[in-house]
């Protein structure tokens, strides 16, 4: 039952926050907020940055606090699982420093403003904290992977893009990257994508939200590119499945498919990650 603690245990956990830090988003005028969760042992570590969905990083019960405290269960359940098994985590807040801390309803896609856009901002966002987490002692520079929901699962995939906003230049990039069921229609990933890493892409086959059918056709057509991304679809399982609500846990298709996900997703970045 190793892979439950994060869902059943979230609420014993809620004095062990992560620490606080800010860091420039890579647009050059966005100070950002984030959430590190640190490994207890000593030593250099891989590490993992997170990206929330359209929803935010924070609870829906935050009541207009958005700290540390306020987190969502779900985020501080993979950042303490990742931090559980000697990564840092480190959940970047992309919607609160530009105004939207409550993130946006289900259904507001076409009315989310440019300044939020998971195709050209959020992979700024993302590359600013591959390289905060580079700069800081503890962190094994070469060995950090990304994880998105949703609309960070999709920007996961714009980030991944050899042809990504804040691309850098030299050094090292992402070493892999897990998607959770995002959308699979935006134009960053139309035409001959390429990843520069592997990807590992979870699907929910009862997506309420996005079209499954739509992510596994963009993979097929990259893995026949030549690219290093794999798929997988849980029958059954709905929009946010992973969400530790006894609301999402009750349904048997999401709890399988969550626990199964902690067991794939801690697999693909051992082989990825570690040194």
């Amino acid at each position: 039952m190793r892979f439950l603690l994060p869902i059943l245990l979230a609420a014993s956990f809620a004095s062990a926050e992560p620490r606080t830090v800010h860091f420039q988003s890579e647009d050059h005028q966005t100070e950002l907020v984030a959430y590190l969760f640190e490994p207890a042992t000593p030593g250099a570590h891989p590490a993992i940055v997170l990206l929330h969905g359209r929803a935010g990083a924070y609870s829906s019960l935050a009541n207009g606090v958005y700290t540390a405290a306020t987190l969502s269960k779900r985020h501080k359940a993979w950042g303490q699982f990742w931090a559980e098994r000697n990564y840092a985590a480190l959940l970047v807040d992309s919607f609160g420093p530009r105004g939207y801390p409550a993130g946006f309803p289900k259904g507001s896609y076409q009315d989310r403003p440019a300044a939020v856009s998971e195709q050209t901002i959020r992979p700024l966002d993302a590359y600013a904290a591959l390289l905060f987490l580079q700069r800081r002692p503890g962190v094994l520079k070469d060995r950090i992977g990304v994880q998105g929901w949703s609309n960070g699962g999709m920007t996961v995939l714009a980030a991944m893009s050899d042809q990504s906003p804040g691309l850098p230049a030299a050094g090292p990039k992402f070493r892999a990257a897990l998607a959770e069921y995002p959308g699979c229609g935006m134009d960053a990933i139309k035409g001959e994508y390429r990843n520069y890493a592997p990807v590992l892409m979870l699907l929910a086959g009862s997506d309420q939200e996005v079209n499954p059918k739509t992510c596994d056709a963009f993979a097929a057509k990259a893995i026949a590119h030549g690219n290093h991304l794999v798929v997988h679809i849980f029958p059954g399982a709905e929009h946010n499945y992973d969400d530790p609500s006894q609301s999402k846990q009750s349904n048997a298709a999401d709890h399988a498919a969550t626990e199964d996900t902690y067991r794939r997703a801690e697999a693909f970045f051992a082989e990825t990650l570690r040194p």
